[in-house]
């Protein structure tokens, strides 16, 4: 689906340069057209649904790798500031010292 409410609003040229501004966007996009066409080779009924990579397209196309979902839930991936997908993960809390108390009371 496409953000735009007027396809004539989308500067395609413009996604072509930027693309191309990428090398490994083209890999990417090779890694999810093999997905696509290998499940079709299947028999799979994938419509409406999008195919999701469970752990991203550099860990291949196995089929423990693969899985359909809903659009909405698969282009809703949470990223980092350098555009890498988040792992959920509970931080890395350091246990609490306990103080003593000295009193100089005899």
């Amino acid at each position: 689906m496409c953000p735009y409410k007027n396809k004539a609003d989308r500067n395609v040229a413009h996604e072509v340069e930027l693309e191309k501004k990428r090398p490994q966007a083209a890999v990417a996009r090779a890694i999810r057209q093999k997905a696509r066409r290998k499940l079709d080779a299947e028999g799979v009924d994938r419509t409406g649904l999008d195919i999701d990579h469970k752990a991203g397209t550099a860990a291949g196309n196995g089929k423990e790798n693969l899985r359909l979902r809903k659009p909405s839930a698969n282009r809703s991936f949470q990223r980092n500031s350098d555009s890498t997908m988040k792992v959920n993960k509970p931080p890395n809390k350091k246990p609490k010292l306990k103080k003593k108390v000295i009193s100089n009371e005899s």
